[in-house]
């Protein structure tokens, strides 16, 4: 090989792999400083593109999971509330049985209707409540015969779950569970046990003693129609709170099967997220590895870029 000055190709080829050293140690610091495989397009396009779809997915069922939270968080007022009213029925079935005591004064009888009066208007604000300022109770008090199960599907919030799936979730129908309608014939007098004509709709007899098909309801409102203990029969009580009792059981099916889809949706999520970062996460133990490999060989050929610069000096030997 000949002796020449202009061109030191030791020199030219222990600088190219110093280069090209010092490119992979910066990789390897890249890495390593970020934790991930990928620190731009280049190094895995491929790998890059499903990365960012499986994100796109994860985001997507976080906000599913906040979705079903919601919805979990909203029926676990309504049956908070459906809770509350069953327990006032309650009371008012004892104040039934307390007005029927025979040694109870005309006083003591009317205190329980003060009592009555107040729980009715309690259960009908009860039957207001909001939560985040959609109503939790349906009140259409005519839905299917009081059957105090459902509102209407329009009227029924849908959740998005996973994919997209829509869960509707109850507006139960305290209003209507707490509504009921009794039939006169005409031989009916304004004494039948426990309607009477003050206290439904619908009259239009001539005789305002003989009434007509009408609605009683445990729940009024503040300029409604006042109802008393004595034209209340205890079999109301008893219904009210089968109803009721229907609605809670609704509402504990439909909190089961959103506590079965949150589940799925962390399953998806964790099993995602692990997919994602064997494409994008950067094996720690490996890359130190490299890293010290990629060290030693910058310094090596730094060095041998020193000793090939330092070759050419022998040609001054032979020009003196």
């Amino acid at each position: 090989m000949p002796l020449t000055i202009n061109t030191n190709m030791a020199a030219s080829r222990a600088s190219y792999f110093l280069s090209k050293n010092n490119d992979a140690l910066q990789k390897s610091l890249d890495r390593l400083s970020s934790g991930r495989k990928i620190t731009q397009p280049s190094d895995d396009a491929g790998g890059l593109a499903v990365s960012m779809k499986m994100q796109g997915s994860i985001d997507n069922l976080n906000g599913a999971a906040n979705n079903v939270s919601n919805a979990l968080s909203f029926l676990q007022v309504q049956d908070g509330i459906l809770d509350s009213a069953a327990q006032i029925v309650s009371r008012m079935s004892e104040l039934k049985g307390l007005s029927q005591d025979v040694l109870k004064s005309p006083s003591d009888i009317a205190t329980y209707n003060s009592e009555f009066s107040d729980l009715q208007l309690q259960l009908n604000d009860l039957a207001s409540t909001t939560f985040n300022s959609v109503t939790l109770f349906e009140n259409d008090v005519a839905f299917e015969d009081n059957a105090g199960v459902k509102g209407s599907s329009a009227n029924n919030p849908n959740v998005s779950g996973a994919g997209g799936t829509q869960i509707e979730i109850s507006k139960s129908l305290l209003l209507s569970g707490l509504e009921f309608t009794v039939a006169y014939s005409a031989a009916d007098t304004i004494t039948t046990p426990f309607y009477s004509e003050a206290v439904h709709t619908g009259n239009t007899t001539a005789d305002p003693s003989v009434p007509t098909d009408g609605v009683i309801s445990l729940a009024v409102a503040t300029s409604g129609a006042a109802t008393t203990l004595a034209v209340v029969d205890t079999a109301v009580f008893s219904k009210a709170l089968e109803n009721i009792a229907t609605m809670r059981a609704t509402n504990g099916g439909e909190a089961s099967r959103l506590q079965f889809e949150q589940e799925n949706i962390a399953t998806q999520v964790a099993n995602m997220e692990a997919a994602r970062g064997r494409i994008i996460d950067v094996d720690i133990a490996a890359e130190t590895t490299n890293l010290a490999k990629q060290q030693i060989l910058v310094q090596a050929s730094a060095s041998m870029v020193a000793q090939a610069n330092s070759a050419n000096q022998v040609a001054l030997m032979l020009l003196q």
